[in-house]
């Protein structure tokens, strides 16, 4: 495919230049090659095959939760949060009183990613520049900002990126005017029947919100949002199971150089990064559900093996675990009905038989437990 002009540096009067983007989609639209077209049947089948396993886990909603920390922590964390996905699973249910100040980043995340969740379940709401703009309110409200982000309103001012102003910046996103007239075309794009291919499609969403650049903060999390937005949209799949945020970070600075290059006309290198990254982290969640199903049959028939009254407690907590796999004596108690002591004999034997382990092994009063062969699944090399 050759280079398409998403767009032009146009000097402004400010004395710098800024990224005036063409009509979009172009007028001589996407040509791919039959490398990019056969990446994309590969990435399609592998969303259907996802799609497909996802279903047979009893817990499918604990599996989407799990990969929303995922997801938040690594989307943040491209943004310079230290915090992890494990720090916001502590964080959830107020275990560790020593959490990073930035874990904050990942709630508000999670936050937005369930709110966009509910909003399009239970109010069928569109994709619409209205969502976007919701999405980044519940990101961006009471958020640990470094500065003033506007939460829920596109930039009434210029911002660029990198450099300390416009006119030393690696890139000047497009003017305010010139910014609304590409988020028309951009919301227009996200409901045309013009062909695109819908993975491809999530992918040039994605570049095309981030060469706009429409909010003062906040951005790359927000188009990181919308591509498993779009693709559950289009009913791709069934629940939102495809994040990839830990492939952009595992691979940040060519996630730049991709985008960079997509704002320069190199589209089909952006679209080619993009499409691997959907078939790694496909591959990799199918991988995981394969590897929760035999998680749970062995740790089942580890219950099983307690005695009758032991094992039908052990069974009102193991479930459980699969959503918050981070505990204390608390939060058993909460689960179970149990007194401290009972609550405790039930933590005990899920050491004994190899479930939970002490987070802290030199902590004496108020430990945490955690299900660490489980959270491993997700968590990978944050551990």
């Amino acid at each position: 495919m050759k280079s398409i002009q998403i767009g032009i540096n146009k000097e402004q009067k400010e004395g710098f230049k800024a990224f005036i983007p063409n009509p979009f989609p172009p007028k001589e639209n996407f040509d791919f090659d039959s490398k990019i077209l056969k990446k994309n049947n590969e990435a399609t089948r592998l969303l259907g095959k996802l799609d497909g396993i996802t279903k047979l886990l009893p817990d499918a909603d604990f599996f989407l939760l799990m990969y929303l920390r995922k997801d938040a922590a690594s989307s943040s964390q491209i943004e310079g949060t230290m915090a992890t996905m494990i720090d916001a699973i502590e964080a959830e249910v107020k275990i560790n009183t020593n959490i990073p100040e930035d874990v904050d980043d990942i709630l508000h995340y999670i936050k937005a990613l369930n709110y966009g969740m509910k909003r399009i379940v239970a109010d069928d709401f569109p994709l619409t520049l209205r969502f976007i703009r919701e999405l980044h309110e519940k990101l961006m409200h009471k958020a640990r900002a470094t500065h003033f982000s506007d939460p829920g309103e596109f930039r009434k001012t210029q911002n660029w990126i990198g450099g300390t102003r416009p006119d030393n910046a690696r890139f000047v996103p497009p003017p305010v005017d010139a910014m609304h007239k590409a988020l028309t075309d951009l919301e227009n794009y996200m409901h045309d029947e013009d062909g695109t291919l819908t993975v491809i499609k999530a992918g040039l969403l994605h570049a095309q919100f981030e060469t706009i650049h429409p909010f003062l903060d906040g951005n790359g999390r927000t188009g990181r949002m919308l591509i498993t937005f779009y693709l559950w949209k289009e009913k791709f799949l069934e629940k939102p199971v495809l994040f990839l945020s830990s492939y952009f970070k595992k691979h940040q600075q060519l996630y730049y150089e991709k985008l960079f290059g997509y704002h320069h006309g190199v589209v089909s290198d952006w679209v080619d990064f993009f499409l691997d990254g959907v078939i790694e982290i496909a591959n990799e969640a199918i991988d995981i559900v394969g590897k929760i199903t035999m998680l749970r049959q062995q740790d089942m028939g580890k219950v099983q093996t307690l005695g009758k009254r032991a094992s039908e407690s052990a069974i009102k907590v193991l479930p459980k675990l699969y959503g918050q796999p981070i505990v204390n004596n608390t939060v058993v108690q909460k689960w179970t009905g149990f007194t401290r002591a009972g609550a405790q004999t039930v933590i005990d034997r899920f050491i004994k038989i190899g479930i939970l382990t002490p987070k802290d092994k030199d902590k004496k009063y108020g430990q945490s437990y955690i299900y660490d062969e489980y959270v491993s699944l997700f968590s990978g090399a944050e551990k």
